[in-house]
C-alpha cells in the first residue's frame, strides 16, 4: 500500500514539474526582451564638401534583438540637417556647413518596441591645418625658464614676481603650455572653423590687435577692444578682461570661445571636436597623464600658456643688474632717459607698477564725464602690462586712441571730470589733473614707452602660430590665386617664384584688401567685387599682408623664394 503511494506521488511530481517547465519555456518564447543598445554609437568626423556615408546600425552591431525577428530602423536627425538625409539606418549626403548635427537611431523588433541610440555628427571646414610642432619640445617652465633676475628683486619696495596669479592647482609645465599653444591658435575652437584665440591676439602687436574692435567668427564685432596679454601673470588680484568679469584666467580663457559673437561654441561641441581631431589625445595625455579631454583641462592649457608670455628682454629691462639696480645710461637714448624720469615724476608709475608697469588695481582715468561703459564698475577698468606699448596700434578698452602721443596729449590735459575719478588724476582741488607738458617732454615720454619693445618676444618661436605652414613642393611659377572668402585669405600662406603675380579673388562681396606690410609692393585697393593683382618682389623674403578693413585678424604670408 505503502509502496502503490509513493510511486503515485513521484508521479504527481513528476507531472508537475513537466507541466511547470513547459509554461516556462511557453512564457520566455512568447515575450522576449526587447531590444537594447549593445554597441553604441560614437561622434562622427565628417568635412565640408566632401560626401559622407554612414552606417548607424554599424552592420548590425548597435543593438541586440532578442525576438530574433530582425530589427527596422528608423534616424532622426536634429537641428539643422546640413545637407544630410536618412534612409533605414543609413546617413547620407554631404555637409555644406560646419558645425553638430545630433543622430538619433530607433531600431524596432517585430513586437513594435524600440531602443534609441544618440550620437553627434560633426562637420569640419575643409583645409584645416595641423599644428607643426619641433621634434624637441619647446621650453616654457619656470625651471627651464626662469624669470628675468630684474623681475625677482625687490625695487622700491616691490616686486614683478609678487604679482603673480599663477596658481599651485596650475603651474607652467612644458607639455602644458604647448598643448596650450596649440588650442589658442587652432581654428577648430570657434563655431566655423575660421577663427582662434590667435585671430585676436597677434604676436606681432604683442598679442593685442589692431582695429579698435576685433572681428567674431561670423563678422560681428567685439564690443571692446582686444587687450594685449604680455605679462598678464603678474596681476595680483587675479582677475580678468577689461571688467573683472572673471575670477582667474582659467576662466577668462574660456568666456571668449562661448561667446556668441567671437567664437561662437559650446562647451559640449567644443570638446566633441577636440576629442574628433587626432593630434590632442596624445598632447592631452602629455599634459596631463591621460588622455582624457575635458574643459578644466582646456582652460588649464590655454592659461599655462598665456601665462608663459613673459616679456622682461627690452632695453629698458638690459638695464637691470640682477640686484635690480638700473643703469639706464648703458641702454636708453637721453631723451628715453628723460621720458622714464617723466613717467615716474608724473605719477604714470602709481598706476602701471613695478618694472613690468602692471596695474594694481582697476582704475577709472577719466576718459568721459559720464560712463557709456562702466567697466568693472563706476568707469573703472583693468588695463595690461605696458611692455611692448608701442608695437599696439589702438590704447584704451575701446580702442578709441591710435598713437600713443594721442594717449599721452588725453593724460596731460583731456582727463574728463568724472564723479568716479581716481584720486590719482585729480589736482588738489579736485579737478581733473593738467600734466602742461612741453612737446619736448611728450616726444621724450614717447620715446621711453618705445625702449619697452622686446623685439625677442614679439618673434619668439615659442610663442607663435603653430599652424601657419608654407605651401610644400615647388614654388608656383608666373602666376598664383588666392580667394577671399568668409573674412579669410585661402590659402593664408603661399610660396611662389619671384616676379609672380597673385590675383586676389574677393568672394565675400564685402570691402577687404591685400595691404602689404612692406612698402615696395603695391598693394591691392579696398573692394567688394572681383580679383585685384599683386606682383611680388624679385627679391627673396617673406612678405607679410593684412586687410585694410579687418587690421591682423585678417592676414597673411607670401614667401618669395
Amino acid at each position: 500500500m505503502h509502496r502503490r503511494l509513493r510511486t503515485f506521488a513521484t508521479a504527481l511530481c513528476g507531472a508537475v514539474l513537466a507541466a511547470c517547465t513547459h509554461d516556462a519555456t511557453t512564457s520566455t518564447l512568447s515575450n522576449p526582451a526587447p531590444p537594447a543598445v549593445t554597441t553604441p554609437n560614437v561622434a562622427v568626423a565628417m568635412t565640408v564638401g566632401t560626401a559622407a556615408s554612414i552606417d548607424a546600425t554599424r552592420a548590425g552591431a548597435v543593438f541586440s534583438d532578442p525576438a530574433g525577428g530582425g530589427l527596422t530602423y528608423a534616424v532622426v536627425l536634429t537641428g539643422a540637417v546640413n545637407g544630410l538625409t536618412t534612409s533605414g539606418g543609413a546617413i547620407r549626403g554631404t555637409p555644406t556647413n560646419t558645425g553638430v548635427v545630433s543622430a538619433t537611431i530607433t531600431a524596432t523588433d517585430i513586437l513594435g518596441r524600440t531602443a534609441s541610440d544618440r550620437f553627434a555628427l560633426v562637420a569640419f571646414a575643409s583645409g584645416l591645418a595641423t599644428p607643426q610642432l619641433p621634434a624637441t619640445q619647446l621650453q616654457y617652465a619656470d625651471v627651464e625658464v626662469p624669470l628675468p633676475a630684474h623681475f625677482m628683486a625687490v625695487i622700491n619696495g616691490s616686486s614683478v614676481a609678487a604679482m603673480d596669479n599663477t596658481p599651485v592647482s596650475n603651474p607652467i609645465t612644458d607639455a602644458g603650455a604647448t598643448l596650450g599653444r596649440v588650442l589658442f591658435f587652432d581654428t577648430r575652437l570657434s563655431a566655423n572653423d575660421g577663427t582662434s584665440c590667435g585671430s585676436c591676439h597677434h604676436q606681432a602687436v604683442a598679442f593685442g590687435d589692431s582695429p579698435a574692435l576685433s572681428l567674431g567668427f561670423n563678422g560681428a564685432l567685439t564690443t571692446r577692444h582686444s587687450p594685449s596679454l604680455v605679462n598678464a601673470r603678474f596681476y595680483k588680484r587675479g582677475r580678468f578682461f577689461w571688467d573683472e568679469r572673471a575670477a582667474t584666467l582659467e576662466v577668462q580663457v574660456l568666456g571668449p570661445i562661448q561667446n556668441s559673437g567671437e567664437m561662437g561654441m559650446t562647451l559640449d561641441n567644443l570638446l566633441l571636436k577636440l576629442s574628433l581631431t587626432p593630434y590632442y589625445a596624445s598632447m592631452f595625455a602629455a599634459a596631463f597623464g591621460s588622455p582624457t579631454i575635458s574643459s578644466d583641462r582646456v582652460s588649464a592649457a590655454l592659461a599655462q600658456y598665456v601665462r608663459s608670455m613673459v616679456s622682461g628682454g627690452s632695453r629698458y629691462d638690459r638695464a637691470f643688474a640682477a640686484n635690480g639696480v638700473a643703469n639706464f645710461a648703458n641702454t636708453l637714448t637721453p631723451a628715453e632717459q628723460q621720458g622714464e624720469l617723466l613717467f615716474r615724476s608724473t605719477g604714470c608709475a602709481s598706476c602701471h607698477t613695478t618694472v613690468a608697469q602692471v596695474m594694481d588695481s582697476t582704475h577709472n582715468t577719466g576718459l568721459d564725464a559720464s560712463s557709456v561703459d562702466i567697466g568693472a564698475g563706476n568707469g573703472a577698468f583693468k588695463v595690461p602690462s605696458l611692455r611692448n606699448v608701442s608695437v599696439r596700434p589702438r590704447f584704451m578698452h575701446d580702442g578709441r586712441f591710435s598713437s600713443l602721443e594721442q594717449v599721452i596729449d588725453f593724460y596731460d590735459d583731456g582727463v574728463q571730470a568724472s564723479s568716479s575719478l581716481d584720486a590719482r588724476l585729480r589736482a588738489s582741488d579736485g579737478s581733473p589733473r593738467r600734466l602742461r607738458l612741453t612737446t619736448v617732454q611728450k616726444s621724450s615720454l614717447v620715446a621711453f614707452l618705445g625702449s619697452l619693445t622686446d623685439s625677442t618676444f614679439l618673434t619668439a618661436a615659442r610663442f607663435s602660430n603653430p599652424f601657419v605652414t608654407m605651401t610644400v613642393g615647388t614654388p608656383s611659377a608666373g602666376t598664383a590665386n588666392v580667394s577671399i572668402q568668409a573674412n579669410s585669405y585661402r590659402p593664408p600662406s603661399i610660396a611662389v617664384q619671384s616676379g609672380t603675380v597673385i590675383t586676389y579673388t574677393n568672394l565675400d562681396n564685402s570691402r577687404h584688401s591685400a595691404q602689404f606690410d612692406n612698402g615696395q609692393i603695391t598693394s591691392t585697393p579696398i573692394f567688394s567685387t572681383g580679383s585685384r593683382t599683386v606682383t611680388m618682389p624679385l627679391a627673396a623674403g617673406t612678405y607679410t599682408y593684412h586687410c585694410a578693413i579687418h587690421g591682423l585678424a585678417m592676414s597673411g604670408v607670401v614667401v618669395v623664394r
